[in-house]
């Protein structure tokens, strides 16, 4: 399976303009979610895919449904 950067993860975190620590450390105060930068990372570039929770918690974060950041919407070309 090859990997997709998740584009709109990125960009959500730089409109806010935090770092990837930034959103690790909110992770961790207000979640209760450990993680390092360098995973935080990997799930941007999407070499990783997060939990449920951290999905869920991340998704809080930048206040946008959890489908947004981590599905791929593919239209089927059938119907169009």
């Amino acid at each position: 399976m090859a990997k997709i950067k998740r584009t709109k993860l990125v960009s959500l975190r730089k409109e806010n303009f935090w770092s990837q620590k930034d959103v690790v450390n909110i992770l961790h105060q207000e979640f209760g979610i450990k993680i390092t930068n360098s995973y935080y990372g990997m799930i941007e570039q999407g070499a990783r895919n997060p939990t449920l929770k951290l999905g869920v918690a991340i998704s809080k974060i930048f206040n946008v449904g959890i489908d947004e950041i981590f599905f791929e919407h593919q239209h089927n070309k059938m119907l169009f």
